[in-house]
């Protein structure tokens, strides 16, 4: 039996990691493809793995330099492991500058001077180094490459050159050449720089596990005997089980998930759905863990556990989305695989042919190309891309949209197309019967027993609204035997001894019955934009429900928003009849309206959008329209805080009704991918002007590594500044 292996991974900081795993893994495993990463929690998953299997990763894992455990969610909950790497880190590379500082000291007292003490090697007796200088040196150059040692030695083994292999010879190379301090504040600034990386993921991750902190630590329990009793206690929210009834007092947050028993109050859901405005709840009415309570006590009876909220699957999946790359960082992986091998190349060159081709000495181009093989660090590269989508997921997180990878983060940005399902996300989703029409001698009442009783079975909004308004009373419906759902057309079944159905107009058009007064009533409601429901039996209609869907309040305006935003074609999909939809389509806006669509129909019109355009999204409830959300290129599910499936359906989730997110989400991503060219672009800059200097001669290892690390923290920055992204553009 095979199952996904989850493991900890301790030392996968960075995209370089990621790619020394794969190649060791990946063979044990059947292919990467087997493999997926979470770099915020130094996560490896390996899918179809044998359980027995675990101890042969976990060696494979250790031969890199790396450590490994299976994860644990105890262990995911202390979540002490990266913080002490990262205090580790920091207290050698403190330890490697202290004694640099104490070697130039010495340098300077035993008679070298400053200059000579900094390696400049035009200064009388700058090679003069005593030994005691030099042990300090090396001492220093050994802490500060701890932790990359281990590493360096497996890159070097499976003959795969990554920067903690460049790193080491370019510290060993300038110990070898006299080049002391050099060697010494390489390995210093190298661990600077790594010790950042890490730094900058943990402030990422940290805006994450922030999440975490919107729920309260305690619950209040009230006794099962009765809520009234007034019998408190307190637990945390890990010991509560479904259903439990618990006290929400005023002002504090929602521990669970649930539903209001008792008691009425307004409820800031702006950490969950992003809704700015506190919504008025009251009995039978669901609430979000990490939600804010008005100014009055509710009663809620729970309905998941603390591990399966919304809020908790939030986080879950933001941990994951990262492991789903953008196409930007599997370009920039591409890339450095490229890149290091060419810049070794390169250095070997230089190394070698300008002496035995008799343009100067061995010693100043061994030198030039140690500095190359700073410059060959991908490090500020690697880390310009993940530390950017992290940082956009996070922010997007925030504001109630759930992004479920940093492809889709990215996609928003190229769109073309959105197409909308009509019903719940143009408009409120909350169909109500306006209006009855009994036909061919029967009642109304008759009618609405009929179509009540059929409709009972079904959990569609139409449906729904058709039985409540059938059985508004508490009356029952009556039983239905031989219940059929006739796939986009309506259903069928045995009522009170009778054989009927009820359906749209393609069933009464089917069936030729769309005669008389029924092709009269058909027209006459069709042209006020209502949406029709027929009843009938085997021989003739026996009336007509009429509804009414009101559109959203903001649709219009969202719909110019998104065609300001670059969208070329704005589509409305359907299922209604065409001169519903045709009157919802003219008050919106949309250049696009296809009616009267089945499931697979909704699938053609994706595909025929994707012909004409490229790249297309589509927005719907994340189930109803999970055929057509996965042949766009991605996948858009409203008011996903209420619905289980639409988070797990869609690609992407707002976690409110509020249609102005969308808009919001392509300016986003338009943000994150700029932010993410800018840093790339920057990156390579500083790389290739530091090509040029050192092949001129103008260019030193110490030089070469403080401007890498530069360049990494300023990427690094430059994309944590995408958290502080506001809710208005």
């Amino acid at each position: 039996m095979t199952r996904s292996l989850v493991f900890k991974v301790h030392g996968m900081d960075c995209a370089e990691e990621v790619a020394v795993l794969k190649r060791a893994i990946g063979p044990l495993v059947g292919g990467e493809d087997h493999l997926r990463f979470d770099l915020l929690n130094g996560r490896l998953f390996v899918s179809g793995a044998n359980p027995s299997s675990s101890e042969v990763i976990l060696r494979a894992i250790a031969q890199t330099g790396m450590k490994a455990e299976l994860w644990s969610e105890s262990a995911q909950s202390e979540g002490h492991g990266r913080p002490l790497a990262l205090r580790a880190r920091t207290l050698v590379t403190l330890a490697s500058a202290l004694i640099i500082l104490f070697a130039l000291t010495t340098h300077a007292m035993d008679g070298a001077g400053i200059l000579g003490a900094l390696g400049w090697r035009e200064a009388e007796g700058a090679h003069h180094i005593p030994v005691v200088v030099k042990v300090l040196y090396a001492t220093a150059s050994v802490l500060a490459a701890w932790f990359i040692l281990p590493k360096a030695w497996y890159s070097a083994k499976t003959l795969r050159p990554d920067m903690n292999l460049l790193m080491t010879i370019a510290v060993v190379g300038g110990i070898a050449i006299g080049e002391w301090f050099e060697a010494a504040t390489v390995a210093f600034l190298f661990s600077v720089s790594l010790t950042l990386e890490n730094w900058s993921l943990g402030r990422a991750r940290r805006a994450v596990q922030a999440l975490l902190k919107l729920t309260p630590d305690t619950v209040h329990v009230l006794a099962s005997c009765d809520c009234s009793c007034g019998e408190v206690s307190d637990t945390t929210p890990g010991e509560v089980t479904v259903g439990t009834k618990i006290q929400i007092r005023p002002g504090e947050r929602i521990p669970l998930d649930g539903t209001i028993a008792e008691g009425e109050s307004e409820v800031n859901e702006a950490p969950i759905t992003g809704e700015s405005m506190p919504v008025l709840k009251g009995p039978g009415a669901a609430v979000y863990a990490g939600a804010i309570n008005g100014n009055a006590t509710l009663i809620v009876a729970t309905t998941h556990t603390a591990t399966d909220t919304v809020l908790a699957r939030i986080i879950r999946m933001v941990g994951e989305a990262q492991g789903r790359r953008a196409i930007a960082e599997q370009w920039v992986e591409r890339f450095a695989r490229i890149y290091t091998p060419i810049v070794m190349i390169l250095a070997l060159l230089v190394a070698l042919m300008p002496p035995l081709l008799g343009f100067g000495t061995w010693s100043p181009w061994i030198y030039r190309a140690l500095v190359l093989l700073v410059i060959a660090c991908p490090c500020a590269l690697v880390i310009s891309t993940p530390v950017s989508i992290v940082s956009g997921l996070a922010a997007a997180a925030r504001h109630g949209v759930l992004i479920k990878g940093g492809a889709y983060l990215e996609a928003p940005a190229h769109l073309k197309a959105i197409a909308f399902d009509k019903t719940g996300t143009l408009t409120e989703g909350k169909p109500e019967v306006t209006q009855v029409v009994a036909l061919n001698g029967y009642s109304k009442s008759e009618v609405l027993q009929f179509a009540g009783a059929l409709e009972s079975q079904s959990d569609h909004p139409l449906a729904m609204a058709i039985s409540s308004h059938a059985f508004k009373d508490g009356a029952r419906a009556p039983k239905v035997e031989g219940f059929e759902i006739i796939p986009g057309k309506g259903a069928s079944g045995r009522v009170q001894e009778m054989t009927c159905w009820l359906g749209s107009h393609r069933m009464v058009s089917e069936k030729g019955l769309e005669i008389g007064r029924v092709a009269d009533a058909t027209a006459a409601y069709t042209r006020a934009g209502r949406t029709l429901v027929y009843v009938g039996n085997e021989t003739e209609v026996m009336g007509l429900i009429i509804l009414q869907d009101a559109l959203r309040a903001s649709a219009a305006e969202v719909i110019q928003d998104i065609r300001r935003a670059g969208i070329e074609n704005i589509a409305m999909f359907t299922g209604d009849n065409r001169s519903t939809a045709q009157a919802i389509a003219s008050a919106v806006g949309v250049d696009d309206c296809r009616a009267e669509l089945l499931p697979a129909s909704k699938v053609e019109a994706i595909a025929d959008l994707l012909r004409r355009h490229g790249s297309v999204a589509m927005v719907g409830d994340g189930v109803n329209d999970a055929p057509a959300m996965a042949m766009a290129t991605m996948g858009i599910a409203m008011g996903a805080a209420g619905s289980d499936a639409a988070i797990e359906t869609a690609d992407v989730a707002l976690m409110s009704d509020d249609l102005s997110k969308i808009p919001w989400l392509i300016r986003h991503s338009r943000r994150c991918l700029f932010v993410v060219k800018q840093n790339i672009a920057f990156a390579l800059l500083v790389k290739a002007m530091f090509v040029v200097l050192t092949l001129s001669g103008h260019a030193s290892m110490w030089a070469a590594i403080a401007a890498d690390m530069g360049a990494s923290l300023l990427v690094v920055f430059n994309g944590l500044r995408l958290l502080r992204v506001g809710g208005k553009d």
